[in-house]
């Protein structure tokens, strides 16, 4: 078995990343811009689980990389099993200073970037009848909405919308669901200011932002047969919101 995370070199990714390498899946790890650390992730897991591991640099925003990245993964290891939908960008900005660059740019890499991978990918999978799908979208794309993040909160909504999409039109042979974290203590969300974060924890039944580890135990879960009769399901995990 063997699993393809984006943007997984840090992060929730890595968290993934490791989760599944601890359960013996070969994986692959793709990154834009943090080869050294990817490289660092690659030999820890091959050294420490005894899996297979691919590092490939891609932007998911260009669609020639995506494909010979595709070509790649299937030139070493025969076929995918999992895609996990994971790299993303926020480029949060006052809301009158906003530009269009900023908000394509956005919905280039969170959405574009996993509509291409899902429907190339996809057809793969569906040709070989078996595969999964998760997409990593937010609370963002549900209900918690910041002004100086309308594109992101644009992007994040949009994946809802392809995985059901996407769940109908691989029916029945591949399981396509999403997960809707809420806080994370990832390196994106290190550098904001304490009040804010105070703020947003009040508002947290269990008062307190997730780790990474939280949210990737769901993404593996949702990736294995104990997860087999899930499908094209939107699942918050959030710590419960303050009503």
């Amino acid at each position: 078995m063997n699993v393809l995370v984006t943007g997984s070199s840090r992060g929730l990714g890595k968290s993934i990343i490791l989760e599944y390498a601890k359960n013996g899946y070969d994986i692959v790890i793709n990154h834009n811009n943090s080869h050294e650390e990817a490289l660092k992730l690659k030999d820890y897991v091959e050294s420490t689980y005894k899996v297979r591991a691919l590092v490939i640099r891609c932007d998911i925003s260009k669609e020639n990389e995506i494909d010979d990245m595709i070509e790649e993964i299937y030139k070493k290891f025969g076929h995918l099993d999992i895609l996990v939908n994971n790299a993303s960008i926020a480029l949060d900005q006052d809301f009158e200073l906003k530009t269009k660059k900023d908000f394509m740019k956005t919905l280039e890499i969170n959405l574009v970037g996993t509509y291409l991978l899902s429907k190339k990918i996809g057809i793969k999978m569906l040709e070989a009848k078996k595969g999964n799908i998760i997409n990593i979208s937010s609370t963002n794309g549900i209900e918690t909405t910041y002004p100086e993040s309308i594109d992101y909160d644009a992007s994040k909504a949009g994946i809802i919308s392809l995985t059901h999409n996407f769940a109908n039109y691989f029916a029945p042979y591949i399981r396509v669901n999403t997960i809707c974290p809420g806080w994370i203590n990832t390196d994106m969300n290190k550098n904001l200011d304490e009040d804010f974060i105070n703020k947003e924890t009040s508002k947290i039944l269990l008062n307190r932002f997730a780790e990474p580890q939280e949210i990737a135990n769901l993404a593996y879960f949702l990736g294995t047969d104990k997860a087999s009769y899930i499908n094209d399901s939107i699942i918050r995990i959030d710590g419960g919101i303050k009503r």
